[in-house]
């Protein structure tokens, strides 16, 4: 029976233990490729996926392995043949993931995950390597023929990119690891960091947490930080909610729960005025990530997915990250991906959810039925993290509501010969109804139930009537009063041909003006 812990390196403080891992990695990494690419391509079956090989490196090195320095450790490769699919579907050649991986010492990451994860990234920032634990890693591997099957059908996602499964043997232990895409670049520097559920429940970063170099904060955080949302265009805004739509789709097919949607915020505005305090010494802050090897690693690349039958989103060279505004209107790019997808609603989660069920509020926990919490998850980030810009209202519209009618460009200061004969009519109107209603002497006489167009057409002759009239004597606010009553009387009894037909040229006019 196998012990798994994820721990024997992590116990131990040694530089030399990290670097003792990294080395097995990148050995084992080397040779499964290299054996792989002697093997002819061919078509994913179905057994692939359950594939498992294992190779012995001694120390002292065999006829497959090359001598090492380590301690003798086995390794082993999950369904080769599938990843090695995935891994050409997104443009990544085995070179290219070889020089990546394998070519320069892996770099640890300072902060590990929530449950005791470590992370190395790749020396050019391609690659994530995760350590996973026995139960997460035994998921991923029933979850291919699945991901297999949704990559085929949509290979842009914010899912993760998995390019890899593998573990390493050493005295007695099994560290098993998971080589992914990276969402972060280390040249970009992140202000602010969140991971978001669309729970509340204890959804606020630890204290620990917070004294860190580079801490992640929660749902509670960002709305607190982040009250009035992140704003995007139209464009940008549909396709990525459309693709949070379609990725929360396949992880409640999957009865997958408790995920997260990482977002980390540049803001370009801040980073020019850091840049000019320090007067030109920042210089690691003006680069720019080098191109990804992969396809559709970036978030832009990923909700791009959602514009292809129209063209791509037209930006900038954005480095990567999706462009969006604060509250302040500075220009921010964000860097999105979901991330803690291994965690499947078994019947532990649903132990836990009951239990939190019971003391707290059961729908603001964070475990939960797939079903709901992929609708929470998008309900959240569709309404309080992300939103659109407002649209400005149109000149046109602006200037209906003010006291004088429009003007089309080249009409310069003075109106048409079409607008002028509207005010006339409409002059004309009132002048002819304000006189029709001191012969009928009952300029009081209001309908019960006008209709909205006689209503319309009040608001319409009064605005009319105010701009058009100008200097004349019976422009006063008492007359213009008047003007109206009479005109809301008038409209109780039939319409004299007199009156009925300026007063329909005067309600065209102001539909077309």
């Amino acid at each position: 029976m196998e012990v798994d812990t994820i721990s024997p390196f992590r116990r131990l403080s040694f530089s030399t233990t990290s670097s003792a891992l990294k080395g097995a990695i990148q050995l084992g990494i080397t040779h499964t490729v290299g054996s792989l690419s002697t093997k002819p391509e061919r078509d994913v079956l179905m057994q692939d996926f359950y594939v498992v090989e294992s190779i012995f490196f001694p120390g002292e090195g065999s006829n497959l392995t090359p001598a090492h320095h380590y301690n003798d450790f086995r390794f082993k490769t999950y369904a080769p043949v599938a990843f090695r699919y995935f891994r050409e579907l997104f443009g990544i050649r085995p070179d290219d993931y070889l020089c990546s991986l394998c070519s320069e010492p892996l770099i640890e990451l300072s902060n590990s995950g929530a449950s005791g994860s470590i992370f190395y990234v790749s020396s050019d920032d391609e690659f994530i390597i995760k350590t996973v634990q026995h139960k997460e890693a035994e998921f991923l591997q029933k979850l291919l023929p699945g991901y297999y099957m949704n990559l085929n059908q949509n290979p842009r996602t914010l899912l993760p990119k998995f390019y890899g499964l593998y573990c390493v043997q050493a005295g007695g232990k099994n560290i098993r690891i998971v080589v992914m895409n990276n969402l972060l670049p280390r040249s970009v520097r992140m202000h602010q960091k969140y991971d978001l559920k669309g729970s509340t429940y204890k959804r606020r970063a630890s204290q620990k947490e917070r004294e860190k170099v580079f801490p992640t904060y929660k749902d509670l955080d960002f709305m607190q930080d982040i009250a009035d949302g992140l704003f995007l265009d139209a464009d940008m805004y549909s396709a990525l909610c459309k693709t949070l739509q379609r990725d929360c789709l396949v992880l409640q097919s999957f009865k997958i729960m408790d995920y997260s949607l990482l977002v980390a915020v540049h803001n370009l505005d801040l980073a020019q005025r850091e840049r000019a305090v320090a007067d030109g010494a920042a210089v690691a802050d003006t680069r720019r990530p080098a191109p990804q090897k992969a396809l559709y690693s970036t978030a832009m690349e990923a909700i791009q997915g959602e514009a292809r039958r129209g063209g791509t989103i037209e930006t900038d060279d954005q480095m990567g990250g999706i462009p969006a505004r604060n509250a302040k209107g500075e220009r921010l790019l964000l860097y999105v991906g979901i991330i803690d997808v291994l965690q499947s609603y078994r019947f532990i989660k649903k132990l836990e959810h009951s239990w939190k069920a019971l003391v707290h509020d059961g729908d603001t926990v964070s475990v939960h039925r797939p079903s709901f919490y992929a609708e929470r998850f998008q309900r959240f980030m569709c309404n309080v993290v992300f939103k659109k810009i407002p649209f400005k209202s149109s000149p046109s519209k602006k200037s209906r509501s003010g006291a004088g009618p429009p003007r089309r460009p080249g009409q310069g200061g003075a109106p048409s010969q079409v607008q002028g004969l509207c005010e006339a009519k409409a002059q004309f109107t009132m002048e002819a109804e304000v006189e029709q209603g001191s012969q009928l002497g009952r300029p009081d006489l209001l309908p019960h139930t006008p209709l909205a167009e006689e209503i319309n057409s009040d608001s319409a002759a009064t605005t009319l009537s105010t701009s058009s009239l100008g200097s004349r004597s019976h422009d006063s606010p008492a007359n213009r009063s008047i003007g109206v009553e009479v005109h809301k009387s008038g409209t109780s009894k039939d319409p004299t041909p007199e009156t009925s037909f300026p007063r329909l040229q005067a309600e065209l006019c102001r539909h077309v003006f």
